[in-house]
This record gives structure tokens, sequence and C-alpha cells, in this order.
């Protein structure tokens, strides 16, 4: 029995940079995202409580959690680039998953609060003054829209930045949701309109945000990445040379850029073949972006010392 991990020096360095590189080359764009919001929710607080707006109160909870979920996301952004030790063998890639996951779950706690106040105040509706309303909505519609754009280039690449433009472009949406509902108010006069906008509001938040909760709760409990088929991985690993059995594959996100793989192969009869298996690395970073592959070769003449894990 023996093992080989991938430490092909050319291609992980490659694979690092690349992932870095997004989140390094976004960490202007978090601090000029959060500084942008930060402003835009006092404004919007102030705004909210002179025109007794509760959709703008509501959309001013909503850009706050986003301005803690930028913070979050950078301070993640910085901690993954230092550098792992004997203690923590992967570093603080992970700490990227976990802004991911309190991002979403700070959104979470926000909705309900504004909820809550809504509902309230649709069996009390209130008096709301239009124009503010308006005038700062639409200030909304070009902070959160221009701050998207800033993330727009990295967003298929890193959980982070993805959740970051998904918040900001429902942000701006949310915006526009005001602006009608302001003109509605004018057009109409119904006063309950007002807290049905904070509600539908709460509503979009939820949506968007909850499949953010989804997949960082899944990558945090070591699931493999959804962009990932691990049938097709135990499929190629199958059909390598010499190997006729595939087991203990385990495929897990070490951050929101990055994939690592552990795998027994059997190939009965054959050396330990270090060409081989650097290729298998080199193919499996290509085809399912998986950097990291540690592989234990085994012949096949005893029993795995570790019993597979049970089908669920």
């Amino acid at each position: 029995m023996s093992s080989r991990h991938d430490h092909d020096h050319d291609h992980p360095h490659h694979d690092h940079g690349h992932a870095h590189g997004h989140s390094h080359g976004h960490e202007t764009a978090f601090g000029v995202g959060a500084a942008l919001n930060a402003a835009f929710v006092v404004v919007q607080v102030g705004a909210g409580l002179y025109a007794g707006s509760m959709a703008l109160i509501a959309d001013a909870g909503h850009n706050l959690a986003d301005v803690l979920g930028l913070l979050l996301a950078w301070a993640a952004v910085r901690l993954g680039r230092q550098r792992p030790s004997r203690r923590r063998t992967y570093g603080y890639r992970r700490s990227s998953i976990l802004a991911s996951l309190a991002n979403a779950v700070i959104l979470l706690i926000g909705v309900g609060a504004i909820a809550v106040e809504s509902i309230r105040r649709l069996f009390e509706p209130t008096p709301v003054a239009t124009g503010i309303m308006m005038a700062v909505a639409a200030l909304g519609i070009a902070i959160n829209g221009g701050s998207a754009l800033l993330f727009m280039r990295g967003r298929r690449h890193d959980l982070n930045i993805r959740g970051a433009f998904l918040h900001l472009v429902s942000d701006a949406l949310v915006s526009v949701g005001v602006v009608v509902a302001a003109v509605l108010i004018q057009l109409t006069g119904l006063r309950w309109i007002d807290p049905a906008a904070g509600l539908a509001i709460a509503a979009i938040i939820t949506w968007g945000t909850w499949s953010l909760l989804r997949e960082s709760l899944h990558l945090a409990m070591d699931g493999v990445p959804g962009d990932i088929d691990p049938e097709a991985v135990e499929t190629y690993l199958g059909q390598l040379p010499g190997v006729t059995g595939v087991h203990h594959l385990h495929i897990w996100a070490t951050s929101t850029t990055e994939t690592a793989l552990t795998v027994h192969l059997v190939r009965p009869g054959r050396p330990l073949d270090d060409a081989l298996l650097s290729q298998a690395s080199g193919e499996l970073r290509r085809r399912f972006g998986i950097a990291h592959a540690t592989f234990q070769v085994e012949r096949g003449d005893a029993t795995c010392a570790i019993e597979p894990a049970a089908a669920v």
C-alpha cells in the first residue's frame, strides 16, 4: 500500500494564483462597497424616520446587513491569504465559507425584524412623505447598482463575491420597488402600500438569501461543491490504467474558491506510478476544478483498514 499527495509545484501554484487573484483584486471593491452602503444606511434611516416610510427603513435594514456581509467577506479574503501552519494545515481558507454562512444568517434575522414591523404598520398605516421616499430610493439605485458592478467580474469564481454581487443587485431592485410604491401612494393615497412594500422587500430578500444559506451550509458541512459531479469524478478515476476499484472518495471545499479530494485507488500488481498520479491530478484540476488531490494506491491483496462509509 502506498500513497502520494499532489505536490507538483507548477500546477498548484497556478491554481492558487487564479483563485486568490480574484479575491485580492476585489479587496478595494469590498472597502468601497461597504463604505458607500454604510453612508447610505445612515441617509436611509434618517429619511425613513422623517418620511414615516417603512419601505425605506426596511431597505436600510437590508443595506446594513449587506455592509456587515461585505465586511465579513473582506475579512475572510484577508484571512484566507495567511500561510498554513502545523496546527492549521489549510490556513484560514475556510473563513470565506463561514463568512458566507454568517452573511446569510444576518440577512435572514434582518428580514424577520422587517416583516414584524411591516405587519404592525399594515394594520396601523401612517402618513408617508413620498417625495423624500422616491429621492432616497433613487439614490439607492445608483449606489447599489454601481457597487454591484465592482463585483461583476469575479462572481462566477467565488461564493463570497457572488453573494456580494447578488445582494447589491437585489438592493438596487428593492430600491426600484420603493420608488414604485411611492408613485402608487401618490396616485392612490393608500397608506397601506408602504408596509405592503416592506413585506414584499422582506420576501425578495428571503428568496435571494435562501440559496446562499443553503450552499454555504452545504460547504460548511464538507459537502461536494455544487458544480462538481462526484459520479463523474469516480468514473474518471475508475478508468485510469490498471485501476480496478475506487473507494473512500471524498470531495470537499477548503474555501469558496478551492476544492480538495482524497481517494483510494486499487491497482493490483502495479508499482507506484508517479507519472500516472501526476497526470490524474492535472486532469482533476482541468476537468473538475479540484486543486488538491491526494491518492492512496492499494494492491488489493488486503482489506482496507477503514470501512467504507454507509450510503444515505
